[in-house]
């Protein structure tokens, strides 16, 4: 336990330090969705209580031992490991007036977080567990020659925008929404406008049908979050997944970055053709929402 807490260990509200920014690189693989919210804090204008906040916690030296990330209504715990930490009032005050959407991170740490909500009055409506994998060789090759021999693997084109728009769709309402929660056409289409702008993409195509897709989610220091990957359910159990996801990730990968994911438990499918391409679990991963 921590002894003498309030005057040995005390959390600051930090904003985006290059203190804060070592401490996440350290622990990188494990919490790229959260680093790539805190670099784009960083390119942004100074933090408000209004929007993104970053808060460090730091021992009797001035070391920081865990660090909380508030960004987009989604709360990122990265408590390396820690479970006995305590919330000041400043920061339940927050909480309190915060709009909190979702607590995202390491399985136990957003548990950690979940425990400290709950007596505020703030109770997860649904809880979505994973596992968090990671990537940084050059997949299987048996992987690359996966699928029909007439699959063709391409970058999309302007054209493409309204059939990556079903398949966007159809992934967010199977993979992305918690159960009962209602579908938002709107902020797919928005959503999928930053993909093309922002994020890398590639699609699956096979006899002049567009059938899947993959793309980058968040760019952390030196690793990449992949997601968005959907087969159309006629082509599943065939290798398309195989082949379009080490595809996606080798050229990646050729870059000197590394690769995570995170995905579902329940997608025991999804889950052996990542292993099959090589990818290792690192964590137990959750999302719970509010």
């Amino acid at each position: 336990m921590i002894h003498s807490f309030e005057t040995e260990y005390r959390w600051r509200k930090t904003g985006t330090t290059n203190a804060a920014a070592l401490f996440l690189r350290s622990r990188e693989a494990y919490c790229v969705a959260a680093a790539a919210r805190f670099l784009q804090a960083s390119d942004a204008s100074p933090m408000s209580d209004a929007g993104d906040q970053v808060w460090t916690l730091q021992d009797p030296k001035g070391r920081i031992i865990a660090l909380l990330i508030y960004s987009k209504r989604t709360l990122f715990p990265i408590l390396n490991g820690k479970s006995d930490i305590r919330i000041p009032r400043s920061i339940e005050r927050f909480f309190k007036k915060a709009e909190i959407h979702a607590i995202q991170g390491i399985r136990r740490e957003a548990e950690t977080l979940e425990t400290y909500l709950r007596p505020l009055g703030i109770a997860a409506a649904e809880k979505i567990d994973y596992d968090l994998m990671s990537l940084d060789r050059s997949p299987n090759p048996s992987s690359l020659s996966k699928g029909p021999r007439k699959l063709v693997l391409r970058t999309p084109a302007p054209a493409d925008t309204d059939t990556l728009f079903r398949l966007q769709s159809a992934y967010e309402q199977e993979e992305v929404l918690p159960p009962g929660t209602e579908f938002y056409p709107a902020a797919c289409r928005l959503s999928l406008e930053h993909i093309i702008a922002h994020e890398r993409i590639l699609i699956a195509e096979l006899e002049g049908r567009i059938i899947g897709k993959i793309n980058t989610s968040a760019a952390s220091f030196s690793r990449r979050q992949i997601g968005g990957v959907y087969i159309l359910p006629e082509y599943r159990g065939l290798g398309i997944a195989s082949r379009l996801t080490a595809t996606f990730v080798r050229d990646i990968i050729a870059e000197g970055k590394g690769v995570t994911l995170f995905v579902k438990k329940l997608n025991l499918s999804a889950r052996s053709v990542y292993r099959r391409i090589g990818f290792i679990t690192l964590e137990d991963y959750r999302i719970s929402y509010y």
